[in-house]
């Protein structure tokens, strides 16, 4: 853990780690949290726009403004990164709304939604983590895990948050 324990984002990443020793159950997290990130976000992509002023996408903006505010009060680089994170996963909303529709985008997101928590309850059973996902505990844990995933990359490259 950095020097700055006191920091809110370090005690999240402390608590949320607590319940994530697992090396199978981290990894699952690691290709879980970013596929239930980008369908939550096509989800609210597909939400439909009364009216004219506003295109499709304009609800899952509307989230990933709220949540990347929330990140970077947490953390700058972490804001920063979450920034190309978000903006990444709108692209391809928005490619997949263009190039199939928005109906496929749904029930993508919808499959990708219910596989991606199979596999987080599957990293949390006893036969991984045997310990209960930290969103049940306080459900703020909902927006840490794909920080915490970052976070983990950010480890890897040497790079601070």
């Amino acid at each position: 853990m950095n020097a700055t324990a006191g920091r809110p984002i370090d005690r999240f990443f402390a608590n949320y780690s607590n319940d994530h020793r697992n090396p199978t159950n981290q990894l699952i997290h690691t290709v879980c949290v970013p596929a239930i990130l980008w369908s939550v976000i096509a989800l609210l992509w597909c939400i439909p726009v009364l009216g004219s002023w506003f295109k499709p996408g304009v609800w899952a903006a509307l989230a990933m403004f709220a949540a990347w505010m929330y990140y970077y009060r947490l953390s700058r680089p972490i804001g920063f990164g979450m920034l190309v994170v978000f903006f990444t996963m709108a692209c391809i909303c928005r490619l997949v709304a263009m190039a199939y529709g928005t109906g496929t985008l749904l029930w993508a997101a919808i499959a990708v939604f219910v596989a991606a928590w199979i596999g987080q309850f599957v990293g949390h059973s006893k036969l991984f983590e045997g310990r209960k996902p930290s969103f049940f505990t306080d459900l703020t844990y909902l927006l840490i895990g794909p920080i915490w995933v970052l976070a983990k990359f950010y480890r890897k490259m040497g790079w601070k948050y």
